[in-house]
């Protein structure tokens, strides 16, 4: 549904008259097209013109959907396997005389079931802290109904409302001016231009770009400063929000490299279970006499072995564990995949205002009667380092303070109404004591082409302050306030007034100048009231870099992780920031250079610069690419809706949660919910320590896996030559039944794998550099201690294994030893993984207590009655001397493995 006003009845509104410039149309000629006037909509036909258009929203496209996201975590290639193999344990059914292996399949169902609930929790709740940010930023608006002021919600806007706009306001919707007081807004969101944008009610031509149509205000931007009407022209997904939210819903969620090496893990395990199934199915059938149930058995067997059944669930825990960790830290992951992407990150290309800076305007240094002061956090001024009494700077401060048109706002989440610089104007005299209590008389307002603002307060005799640019405040002086007492202007006073408005301004300060004079009647001309004035000094300010930004940035670079700053402000700025936390100034770029440069010039370019100035979302985007076609894995901030293609296109977005926008949060992967750099930095280590997780437990999951793989394929074989008799008389003597397997599964890749998500970082985390963003999981080291411990436990476990059964120990025993030696041998060898990276037996508690269940469980099954439903026998001491034997003997050969791993692919990575 179009919500574009148009003439015609509320019935059919909706499909005439897309696409009016309206900028290009003088005012009555607006109102005849939405079929308006100055007074407003009549309630009724504010009701049916609702009905027509819908609410005045943007559509976030799909609403949350519990089932859905249910249904998506099982839609994995493991998952899958999982599902055939509790498909073959109930096929043996249709064996004459053989009953399906219903326990074997509950057990792969069970499993299924808990890692769909891990996912389905987590992303639920990411998708429900999204909903709720949006509704939050849901604000007010007044319009004009029946003629009168009402207030109402902005969603009930409709095509055709007059909508009074006043400073502080957030624009409700699109809308052309009819009528403006010093209005200006602040629509850095929409355009990326930082400064406000003063409004006139004045036609512009149709071809005028959208960030110079100034009788035009947007939804999603804010007044700044003034006042002013407008008359509502486009609502909703028609407005110049909604299109851009049209295209970003328009775009694919990219599977991160992650998702997609997973899905490739279990496909090369799938095709190798089939393969391996039919080589043993071959053999066995060539080799053997074994029937097709035994042969169909063994398959069962092998793929319950093969599959790592705890892989998608404890992947699905430590990405989640991770998350929450994160929400800990003020980072809202919005896909759970992209915990583990932050881990690669080599590339950081950031915002300055409010992510490197607090994105509040403080006064930071002051000039008056020839001196210069620095202003501290506490409010005090010193020279040269030593504090000074107030009074020297009190005339000052209190003109900012009265010039002002800044106000302390009445909810706790604004601190202030009005512009920014008013605003520090105001905390410089109140952190500093000033009493500024007035009573305003006149004002003569702030305008563009004026530079200066100009109000009378009550007194014994009623004061003009003047605040503005130096240069125009001082050709209105005569005189300058010194000792507390005014003297005459000379030029060579004049001279260092504008030579220290020349350092300020070169420290990038933004610099306002102050003068004051009586005057007997404040209804004088403005001409006579702005000149003749007394010059009291110079306000320098500074939106300030936060205190933990420079231990944040180098935290970064000692990580291998470069840092790039973007901002809609201006050179001199920026650099003055970005010396303060770190950033090299040299080379500098402003938009329009970057906008010169072709794409392979750029992508040379964007290697040694690290400070971008006066950027626009589109330079942004042609960064981000060619740092992208550099081969960097790039995590880039933003907060305007046009940095939605910016973020959408990073390996990382991330918006802000407290001045983003609601479409740039809908296209991030995470949001910062303090809008801090620092909570950046932590997600970077959150994210490798994620990643070493997963490499732990996938080492330890499918080496186990392999282990068992071949402890069951070459104990077949073996068995069925060695003891042909005893195997062809039982079909079910397997090495190990699928009950035991699953169990082994259950039990080790259950709480222990978990417990292993939930390591700790190694404590040196962020002193190594980032991996490859193309590094496998699985690398050639995992692939060789892979293949290595498989071996050993096939070799110690077949040999206790045989043994037992050389020494007149019935098969049931031997499989129970078997069994057992299993079960404690994949729990205890985590820690030889884990050592890896330099992590104590006791630094993980939840772990020691996994393993202590595990092996408490395992005890529970060979000394209870549950030993008969696993058709196991008690293990007697003389069978425990034996099993510690092959324990020590696999301990010796995994220690010789580990060194040999060492030498080949270097030592631990902690």
């Amino acid at each position: 549904m179009s919500s574009e006003a148009s003439p015609g009845s509320a019935a059919d509104r909706e499909s005439d008259a897309d696409g009016v410039a309206w900028h290009s149309l003088p005012p009555d000629d607006v109102f005849d097209r939405v079929e308006g006037d100055e007074s407003g909509l009549a309630s009724e036909e504010a009701r049916a013109r609702f009905e027509a258009y819908g609410p005045n929203e943007i559509d976030e496209g799909r609403e949350i959907s519990p089932l859905r996201i249910f249904l998506s975590q099982f839609q994995d290639f493991l998952i899958y396997l999982l599902v055939l193999a509790a498909l073959l344990s109930l096929g043996v059914g249709l064996f004459p005389g053989v009953d399906p292996n219903y326990t074997d399949a509950a057990l792969i169902l069970l499993i299924l079931l808990a890692n769909g609930i891990f996912g389905f929790v987590q992303d639920y709740q990411a998708e429900r802290s999204i909903e709720a940010l949006r509704k939050m930023s849901s604000p007010e608006a007044t319009v004009l109904r029946d003629g009168r002021k009402v207030t109402v919600d902005s969603t009930e806007i409709v095509p055709g409302d007059v909508v009074v706009l006043e400073q502080g306001d957030a624009v409700p919707a699109d809308a052309r001016l009819v009528d403006t007081s010093s209005l200006e807004t602040n629509e850095s969101a929409l355009t990326g231009e930082s400064a406000n944008v003063a409004k006139t009610v004045d036609a512009v031509a149709a071809e005028t770009p959208l960030a110079e149509r100034a009788n035009m205000v947007y939804m999603n931007t804010s007044v700044a400063r003034g006042r002013g009407t407008a008359v509502v022209v486009r609502t909703g997904m028609d407005t110049e929000v909604g299109s851009i939210a049209t295209q970003i819903q328009g775009a694919d969620d990219d599977r991160t490299p992650f998702q997609e090496e997973v899905d490739h893990l279990g496909k090369q395990i799938g095709y190798g279970v089939v393969g391996l199934i039919a080589l043993v199915a071959a053999v066995q059938f060539t080799l053997t006499a074994a029937t097709p149930l035994t042969i169909l058995l063994v398959g069962v067997t092998l793929a319950v072995a093969a599959v790592p059944e705890g892989l998608p669930a404890v992947v699905t825990f430590t990405l989640a564990l991770g998350s929450r960790r994160l929400v800990d830290r003020n980072a809202l992951v919005r896909r759970l995949p992209v915990v583990e992407s932050l881990g690669s990150v080599d590339v950081i290309v950031t915002d300055k205002t409010g992510t490197l800076t607090e994105n509040r305007m403080t006064v930071t240094r002051l000039y008056t009667a020839g001196e210069t002061y620095d202003v501290t956090t506490d409010g005090a001024s010193r020279v040269g380092g030593e504090p000074v009494d107030s009074a020297a700077v009190a005339p000052l401060l209190r003109s900012g303070a009265v010039c002002n048109n800044a106000e302390r706002a009445a909810d706790a989440e604004t601190e202030f109404l009005g512009d920014p610089t008013e605003a520090a104007l105001l905390v410089a005299a109140e952190t500093a004591g000033v009493d500024f209590d007035h009573d305003r008389l006149r004002e003569i307002p702030f305008s563009s082409e004026r530079k200066r603002m100009t109000v009378v307060v009550d007194g014994e005799t009623p004061t003009a302050h003047m605040k503005g640019a130096p240069e125009e405040v001082l050709d209105r002086c005569d005189r300058v306030l010194e000792d507390g007492d005014p003297t005459p202007l000379t030029d060579e006073k004049r001279a260092e007034i504008l030579a220290t408005n020349s350092d300020f301004a070169g420290d990038a300060l933004r610099v306002l100048a102050f003068a004051s004079k009586r005057v007997p009647d404040a209804d004088a001309s403005e001409a006579e009231i702005e000149d003749g004035l007394v010059f009291l000094g110079l306000q320098g300010m500074i939106d300030p870099a936060r205190d933990e930004v420079p231990g944040a940035v180098a935290d970064c670079r000692n990580a291998g992780i470069r840092v790039v700053m973007v901002t809609g402000d201006n050179v001199e700025t920026a650099t003055a920031v970005g010396e303060t936390v770190g950033f090299d100034p040299e080379g500098a770029m402003t938009g329009q250079e970057v906008e010169r440069l072709s794409a392979a010039e750029l992508q040379r370019t964007v290697e040694d610069v690290e400070v971008f100035a006066r950027v626009t979302p589109e330079h942004k985007v042609r960064i981000l690419e060619a740092l992208q076609a550099n081969d960097h894995n790039v995590a880039m901030t933003g907060d305007g809706v046009n940095d939605a293609p910016a973020l959408r296109n990073a390996d990382v977005g991330i918006a802000m949660g407290l001045r983003g926008t609601d479409v740039a949060r809908q296209a991030s992967d995470m949001v910062l919910r303090d809008d801090n750099f620092a909570t950046i930095r932590d997600a970077i280590a959150e994210g490798r320590g994620i990643f070493d997780n997963i490499r732990k437990f996938v080492n330890y999951l499918l080496s186990a896996n392999a282990g068992e793989v071949l402890v069951v394929f070459l104990g077949v074989l073996v068995g069925t030559i060695a003891y042909p008799t005893l195997f062809a008389e039982r079909a079910e003597a397997l090495i190990l039944t699928p009950v035991m397997l699953l169990w082994i599964n259950l039990v080790t890749d259950g709480l222990p794998a978990l417990a292993l998500g939930a390591d700790p970082q190694a404590e040196n985390i962020l002193d190594r550099p980032p991996r490859p963003a193309d590094e496998p999981v699985i690398d050639r080291r995992m692939l060789a201690s892979t293949a290595g411990i498989g071996a050993i436990m096939t070799v110690t476990g077949l040999a206790l294994f045989f043994y037992g059964l050389g020494t007149a120990v019935d098969l049931i025993r031997a499989q129970t030893m078997l069994f057992t030696f299993l079960v404690a041998v994949e729990v205890i060898r985590i820690q030889v993984i884990r050592s890896r990276y330099d992590l104590s037996v006791g630094s993980n508690p939840w772990l020691l207590g996994a393993i202590g269940v595990t092996l408490l469980l395992q005890l529970l099954v060979l000394y209870t009655p549950l030993a008969t439903a696993f058709d196991v026998q008690p293990v007697s001491l003389r069978e425990w001397a034996w099993i510690g034997a092959a324990f020590a003997g696999f301990l010796g050969l995994n220690l010789g493995l580990s060194a040999l791993l060492d030498r080949l692919y270097g030592p631990t990575i902690g």
